[in-house]
C-alpha cells in the first residue's frame, strides 16, 4: 500500500473510533500523563491531533517532544488500532487557533486548561478482532482451545505511514 492510502485508511479508522488511550513513553521524570484524549483530526501528513488536560506544573518544565503510543478502541467495533510515533507539545497559537473555533475568551479559558497535542505516526498496527456473527459453538471452542495455545490470534496489519 503507498504511504497515501495508508494514511487515508488510518484516518477513516481513527475518525471511526474517535478516542485513544494516550501513553507518553519517555523516559523523563516529569511527562505528560497518561490520559484518554479524542482525536481532533489526522491531517495528511500522518499527524493525529488532540488535546490534552494541561498538568498542574509549568509546562515549560515538560520535554516538548517525546516518543507515544495510541491505543486506539471502541466497543462494538470489530478492530482496534496501536499507533506509535513522536509527539509535540503545541504551543504556536497561530496552530492552536485552527483546532479552537471559538471567541478569544474561550480559545484563553481551553489553553488555560489543556494542551495542543499532535503525533506523527511512525507505525500503525492494525487488528481485526473476532466477528460477533459466530456462532456461540464456534466461539465456546475458540475459547477452550486458547487455553491450550500460548500465542496471541491476533495477526495486525502494520502501516508505517511516515516512510
Amino acid at each position: 500500500m503507498a504511504s497515501n492510502q495508508q494514511i487515508n485508511f488510518l484516518q477513516h479508522k481513527i475518525r471511526e473510533i474517535g478516542s485513544a488511550i494516550f501513553f507518553n513513553e519517555s523516559d523523563s521524570v516529569l511527562k505528560l500523563p497518561t490520559s484518554i484524549v479524542t482525536s481532533l483530526t489526522v491531517d495528511d501528513y500522518g499527524y493525529v491531533w488532540f488535546f490534552i488536560q494541561k498538568p498542574r506544573q509549568d509546562l515549560r518544565q515538560f520535554e516538548m517532544e517525546f516518543p507515544v503510543r495510541l491505543d486506539f478502541f471502541r466497543k462494538g467495533k470489530d478492530y482496534f488500532l496501536q499507533v506509535i510515533g513522536k509527539g509535540w507539545v503545541v504551543t504556536d497559537p497561530e496552530e492552536v487557533n485552527t483546532f479552537v473555533k471559538q471567541p478569544e475568551d474561550a480559545t484563553q479559558l481551553i489553553m488555560d486548561d489543556m494542551v495542543l497535542v499532535k503525533v506523527k505516526m511512525t507505525k500503525a498496527e492494525y487488528y481485526e478482532t473476532r466477528s460477533a456473527r459466530t456462532s456461540w459453538w464456534r466461539n465456546a471452542f475458540s475459547s477452550f482451545t486458547t487455553w491450550f495455545r500460548s500465542s496471541n490470534n491476533y495477526r495486525p496489519d502494520i502501516y508505517y505511514p511516515a516512510s
